[in-house]
């Protein structure tokens, strides 16, 4: 896994699992809290992660709020669109542009 960017924007590569969620979480809480506004998280680059990195967004998600700023995904891949959309997250996180139509599981 590799982090880059600034207070305002963070672009993730790689995995984000239990073998990189500390590093993901001192990076994430450093740029929240040295930082204003939306700090947006570019997932581009992100070739999977487990339920320790989903833990690691939602834990900087609560820490943005908590700093009075807000965490916005971007880039979302379509399996992990998936995974946010089977476990509700879509509706709690600020995904920019949405979920692809496509990829979201039928009802």
């Amino acid at each position: 896994m590799h982090i880059r960017g600034d207070h305002a924007e963070l672009a993730v590569g790689g995995r984000l699992d239990v073998r990189s969620a500390a590093d993901a979480r001192t990076a994430l809480h450093s740029a929240l809290d040295d930082g204003k506004g939306d700090l947006v998280l570019d997932l581009t680059g992100l070739d999977s992660w487990d339920a320790t990195g989903l833990g690691v967004i939602m834990g900087a998600h609560r820490r943005a709020g908590r700093t009075g700023r807000r965490l916005v995904l971007r880039g979302v891949p379509p399996q992990m669109q998936r995974l946010l959309v089977a476990t509700r997250l879509h509706r709690i996180l600020a995904i920019e542009g949405g979920l692809e139509a496509e990829s979201l599981p039928r009802v």
